[in-house]
């Protein structure tokens, strides 16, 4: 057998155990933000044209763990129930290339830069590509959806079930849609880790990959069609940073990968029309490069590791113990009823269904 299979389960067990307390702290805080936060308080504040809706849209989907594909139905409701063009491409933006649990994930195996430069880009890339929208494809007079119809709200108490709800939507629901690809995403950097010795693409390539743009064109090929969600993409670039690959053309990868894939862009062509789906492209794929361009200058005019051994060097029986409650919680959420996730759906159906009739009684 050959060496670099024996390192596979080695490099798994690794990664896993680095980003494992990160990763369950984000989870425990998503599913308080989805208990937390109204949908009905976001789309009151998305529609019209304008910087402020813009900015709210982005800024609202930073934290929110949802993926490139899990935003489109979210983008969609938001757009028919009054979200301008333009805020629903900043939301679409921003959301997928980061989250609270990718956030956590990201300063436990890049460090603290990274876990601050990659959702502020995020942030500054949704407001970019919503003005762009704004300006280029808005709403037209009697085009747009009807943001009166939602203009009565009905105020109810989060329940004396929150905290069962924030634990079925952290340690149930959300793993359920992430873990799967969590768990490829970490093979895949077990992969990288054993079978690419440390500089490879520093050494055979001569230069090229570490931090030439040729190198990040290379990376935005590579994630603007295929899907990965933006807490599995975390390892696969700290591994390919550990390969000899830039800091910068890492993150080229990190927000194309999570913003963009095939299935959503035909989607948003869809939903959102042609001209706002070239238009949100075009702004995923030059912020990538500019925001790579930009970290790289800021790692070697700092003299900054990518992954700094402080950040990466928790105790291992921390670690470990970590891991085997994740592996729990992702074989759980993937195993157990599906009642068990959807009893959430049924609720939020019937948080709308008593949201019409306080409009009809309106």
């Amino acid at each position: 057998m050959p060496e670099w299979l024996t390192k596979i389960p080695a490099g798994f067990w690794d990664v896993l155990s680095e980003m494992s307390p990160y990763l369950l702290f984000g989870f425990l805080v998503a599913g308080m933000l989805s208990v937390l936060i109204s949908p009905r308080l976001i789309k009151r504040h998305l529609g019209g044209r304008g910087v402020w809706p813009v900015l709210k849209a982005a800024a609202f989907g930073v934290p929110l763990p949802l993926c490139s594909c899990g935003v489109i139905p979210v983008s969609a409701s938001l757009r028919r129930h009054g979200a301008s063009k333009g805020a629903t491409t900043a939301f679409l933006i921003s959301t997928p290339q980061t989250g609270v649990d990718s956030i956590f994930v990201t300063f436990s195996l890049l460090g603290p830069v990274y876990a601050i430069f990659r959702p502020l880009v995020a942030l500054v890339g949704g407001v970019i590509g919503g003005g762009a929208v704004d300006i280029i494809d808005h709403d037209k007079p009697g085009e747009g959806p009807d943001a009166g119809e939602y203009q009565h709200e009905c105020r109810t108490g989060i329940g004396t079930n929150w905290f069962v709800r924030t634990l079925r939507y952290g340690f149930v629901v959300l793993p359920r849609d992430i873990g799967k690809m969590l768990l490829v995403g970490l093979v895949i950097a077990a992969l990288i880790s054993a079978a690419i010795p440390d500089d490879f693409f520093r050494e055979q390539l001569g230069g090229v990959m570490s931090g030439h743009i040729v190198g990040m064109l290379v990376m935005m090929a590579l994630g603007i069609p295929v899907y990965v969600c933006a807490t599995a993409s975390v390892p696969v670039a700290a591994m390919l940073i550990k390969a000899g690959v830039s800091p910068g053309t890492a993150l080229v990868f990190l927000m194309t990968g999570p913003a963009t894939n095939a299935a959503a862009l035909a989607m948003i062509w869809q939903i959102m029309g042609k001209r706002t789906a070239l238009c949100y492209l075009a702004t995923v794929a030059l912020m990538a490069l500019a925001s790579g361009l930009l970290l790289d200058y800021i790692f070697q005019v700092g003299h900054i590791e990518a992954a700094p051994p402080s950040m990466t060097m928790l105790p291992a029986w921390l670690g470990g113990a970590a891991a085997v409650v994740l592996l729990g919680v992702i074989g759980f959420a993937l195993l157990a009823p599906k009642q068990i996730a959807h009893d959430d759906l049924s609720e939020t159906g019937d948080a709308v269904e008593t949201d019409q009739k306080c409009r009809h009684s309106h």
